[in-house]
C-alpha cells in the first residue's frame, strides 16, 4: 500500500499516475485532499464547478456532482480508469482510498510527498467551491 500525501500536488498528474498503478494491482491512500492544486485561472476552475454543481436535474436524477474536497480528487481518478462500474476498472477503482485531512491510522507511517512548491496560476481545492459551499 502507498500512502501519497496530496499537498501541492497538481491534480491531473496525481490522478493519472494513481488511475495507472491502481490498474497495476497497487492500493493507494491519499492523503490531505484539500491542498491538491488545479492549475488555471481561479476564476476560470470556479465557474467550471460552479456550472458543473448547477447542471444537476431533478431530485431523482443526475448527475450528482460532490463539493467535498477528497471526493472531487477521487472523481479526477476515476475520469482516468477505463471502466469504473466492470471489469478491472472497476477492481481498481476499489483499491483507491481519499482522505481530507490524516487519519491516525497513517499518521506514524512512511507516506509519500508528490508535491513541491508552485508558482504561478493555480487554486487549491479546499478553496473551489468558497462561497457557493
Amino acid at each position: 500500500m502507498k500512502i501519497i500525501n496530496g499537498k501541492n500536488a497538481v491534480l491531473g498528474r496525481l490522478a493519472s499516475y494513481v488511475a495507472k498503478q491502481a490498474l497495476q494491482g497497487e492500493e493507494f491512500v491519499i492523503l490531505n485532499c484539500g491542498e491538491v492544486l488545479v492549475t488555471g485561472s481561479r476564476k476560470n476552475i470556479q465557474e467550471h464547478y460552479k456550472l458543473k454543481r448547477e447542471k444537476v436535474g431533478s431530485g431523482q436524477k443526475g448527475p450528482k456532482i460532490s463539493r467535498s474536497d477528497f471526493e472531487i480528487v477521487k472523481r479526477a481518478i476515476r475520469g482516468m480508469l477505463p471502466d469504473h462500474k466492470q471489469g478491472r476498472g472497476r477492481v481498481a477503482w476499489k483499491r483507491i482510498k481519499c482522505y481530507n485531512g490524516v487519519p491516525k491510522e497513517f499518521e506514524s507511517k512512511e507516506k509519500i510527498s508528490s508535491g513541491k512548491e508552485k508558482t504561478g496560476k493555480f487554486i487549491y481545492i479546499k478553496e473551489i467551491y468558497g462561497k457557493w459551499k
